[in-house]
């Protein structure tokens, strides 16, 4: 494939051996802070694995980090600056660390980034947070599983608990970490059903939705009843008026903000908020999905590195349809 020019301006900017082209912030604040810079390419550890990066993923998590607003989640601890974003990517190994065995020069792989550094030409990532990267997918659509992938198969199993022929409500269906939970959730043979904006409906039931729920046009509540568990990726009333339409014993999880426990107790149901963890073998695990065709990853659209900051313009000012990743080399 042809480079564009955006990518040929990316390479040739590099100025000299040892360094890399980033995306870094330095103080916090909105998209305009993302500064393009040439820095030392990072140091590897013995358990490190140094990875060329192909492709990076545009996560709600990176612009939440760099404007500062998980300060006092994270104990002040959030995005230390200068910082570069990005949690989850895909490249081929560079280097490997001296205690690194299960990876070598030239492998493809995909992973997690936890403390970011994703959005750069290179990436020092230890190994134990990395997968082969799955063969049926390209490079752009592999960048974009690990965070989103992750957070939907830890939702519904680890938390959730869901089974077979149990009934799941997703919020916020055709979004990144949504369009993963749809998909999952109907392989797992559940009955799902989804929210979303009337222009994501049909995309709902292309991914496997047995019910799209226009929410713009008809309340959720008043058409889903007694179902095992919801997954909130919504938050604020969505998230207070889902606890009415959970059966007693049934479960809700959400990813953005701590349920009610009074409500929990008052409608009978289990409520938690729930973090991603990186996780290898969850990661082979839905790579093989993806290599058997089982699950497919939905990129609506990609953005060479150097305009990161019209990336994350465009996610914060729309509702998304699956994910938008970064093309790095």
């Amino acid at each position: 494939m042809e480079k564009t020019a955006s990518q040929q301006e990316l390479e040739q900017s590099t100025v000299g051996k040892g360094l890399m082209r980033a995306m870094r912030v330095h103080r916090y604040g909105g998209p305009q802070e993302l500064r393009c810079e040439d820095i030392p390419v990072p140091a590897l550890g013995p358990t490190d694995i140094l990875v060329k990066v192909n492709a990076a993923s545009v996560n709600p998590i990176d612009y939440k980090l760099a404007s500062g607003a998980l300060r006092p989640v994270l104990n002040n601890k959030a995005a230390p600056l200068p910082w570069i974003p990005g949690c989850d990517f895909s490249g081929v190994v560079e280097q490997v660390g001296e205690n690194v065995l299960s990876f070598r020069r030239g492998d493809e792989v995909y992973g997690n980034a936890p403390s970011g550094g994703a959005y750069a030409q290179f990436l020092a990532v230890p190994a134990a947070h990395l997968a082969p990267k799955p063969q049926r997918i390209k490079f752009i659509e592999a960048a974009s599983v690990p965070v989103a992938g992750l957070t939907a198969w830890q939702a519904l199993f680890d938390h959730g608990h869901l089974q077979e022929g149990q009934a799941v409500l997703i919020h916020g269906g055709a979004g990144g970490v949504g369009s993963f939970a749809v998909q999952l959730a109907h392989w797992m043979k559940a009955k799902v059903l989804a929210t979303a904006s009337g222009d994501h409906v049909d995309y709902l039931m292309e991914l496997g939705a047995d019910a799209a729920i226009d929410y713009k046009t008809t309340p959720f509540e008043t058409v889903v009843k007694e179902v095992d568990m919801v997954l909130d990726l919504i938050g604020g009333e969505t998230q207070e008026k889902s606890f009415k339409v959970i059966k007693e014993g049934g479960i809700l999880v959400s990813t953005v903000s701590v349920p009610s426990p009074q409500e929990g107790e008052r409608y009978k149901v289990n409520a938690l908020m729930m973090t991603m963890k990186p996780s290898v073998d969850q990661l082979r695990q839905i790579g093989a999905l993806l290599d058997e065709g089982l699950i497919k990853a939905h990129v609506s659209r990609v953005y060479p590195l150097t305009l990161a900051q019209e990336a994350w313009g465009d996610i914060l000012a729309r509702h998304t349809e699956s994910k938008i990743v970064l093309r790095v080399s």
